[in-house]
């Protein structure tokens, strides 16, 4: 039973942390160094894929490892690549699925949190530079007003 706890603790741990590192990845590499591959997901979609799904590889390759790793090395670490998958496929489901619509069903957002998320996203994409983006979180976001305002004060004191 204790066992069953930590693992389900581990695998939650991981599933929170990886908003974390998404946000850090978002805004410091896919708007950094990497924009050549991200920016294309900024731009109308010219057919089914576009250069920035690449990323998927990127972050499956941790979980897959941990997997491994858990299933081959250490027990725990299973829990924490499978909190990570379970981030992977919650924010395959929202991202590509709801807001941008890549997958066959329709949603809008009724409850607040759900309409604050999908509409911080919209914020995020009305940007097609890398530069003055704002709101780089996938499941989790400030109010786009509060991130508007936060990117005005900061290019007032630039």
């Amino acid at each position: 039973m204790l066992q069953t706890a930590i693992n389900i603790l581990l695998m939650l741990g991981a599933f929170v942390m990886m908003e974390g590192v998404a946000y850090v990845t978002h805004k410091y590499i896919m708007h950094g160094w990497l924009w050549a591959l991200h920016k294309s997901h900024h731009r109308p979609r010219k057919g089914m894929f576009e250069k920035n799904d690449w990323f998927v590889f990127y972050f499956a390759s941790p979980s897959i490892l941990f997997i491994w790793l858990g299933v081959n090395v250490w027990a725990p670490l299973l829990w924490v690549g499978l909190g990570m998958t379970a981030y992977g496929f919650a924010y395959f489901i929202f991202h590509d699925g709801i807001v941008h619509r890549r997958l066959p069903f329709r949603y809008r957002g009724k409850n607040p949190y759900m309409r604050r998320i999908i509409e911080a996203h919209w914020v995020h994409h009305a940007t097609t530079t890398k530069e003055n983006c704002v709101s780089f979180g996938f499941l989790y976001a400030r109010r786009p007003a509060h991130e508007l305002q936060a990117a005005a004060s900061r290019s007032r004191a630039a």
